[in-house]
């Protein structure tokens, strides 16, 4: 089943930079391109996260971590669709 997943992920002739899943619905990284736009997103969230404790407020930890998180989760979608195969339903290979 791996070795299929990886094939799969690498017959990419399109250079799409994330590839559809292949169970369920969504996108996975197929290019350095990918998990680097991946690890930013990952690396800013957690960033983000180091902003709060728990004597914030909670007005000030909507606007210094729910927000952006939100605006950089709409962004990640953005670049996916942009730069990915267009996303549908599956359920593994087709045989």
């Amino acid at each position: 089943m791996f070795k299929e997943y990886v094939a799969y992920i690498k017959n990419n002739p399109e250079r799409y930079w994330f590839k559809r899943k292949l169970f369920g619905w969504g996108w996975t990284p197929a290019t350095w391109e990918g998990w680097v736009v991946t690890g930013i997103y990952a690396v800013a969230v957690i960033l983000l996260a180091f902003t709060i404790d728990s004597t914030s407020p909670r007005q000030e930890v909507f606007f210094t971590f729910i927000l952006p998180v939100v605006l950089l989760t709409i962004a990640l979608i953005r670049v996916c669709y942009r730069k990915g195969e267009k996303p549908k339903w599956q359920w593994g290979l087709k045989k």
